[in-house]
């Protein structure tokens, strides 16, 4: 009986999730920001194209503390399953250098 109580929990807390065609299109983006106070993250994700004098932010996303750090173990779950599928992802050694002032610290994605 417990099984059956816990099955039916598990169907009353389930989310049914809507994407619209729209979102999910998604958006390209190859530079993220992130930026933080003291109840929230700020996360932008840009598009910096080579040789534009701008860059613009294709989105952004406000979360809590409690969803940055759940976005975080998310995040290296899924880098771990990737890697363990395809190999290491390869990084280069040196710094990304941007050609715009994003108006204080970089963060780094």
């Amino acid at each position: 009986m417990a099984e059956e109580e816990k099955e039916e929990q598990q169907r009353r807390n389930q989310i049914s999730i809507e994407l619209s065609e729209e979102i999910a299109e998604g958006q390209y983006a190859n530079l993220a920001t992130i930026a933080h106070s003291n109840s929230e993250f700020v996360i932008d994700f840009i598009r910096l194209m080579p040789g534009a004098p701008k860059a613009k932010v294709k989105s952004r996303i406000i979360i809590t503390p409690d969803h940055a750090k759940r976005l975080l173990f998310a995040l290296q779950d899924n880098i771990e399953k990737f890697e363990g599928a395809f190999g290491p992802i390869k990084q280069s050694d040196e710094t990304p250098k941007f050609p715009i002032n994003f108006g204080g610290a970089i963060g780094e994605a």
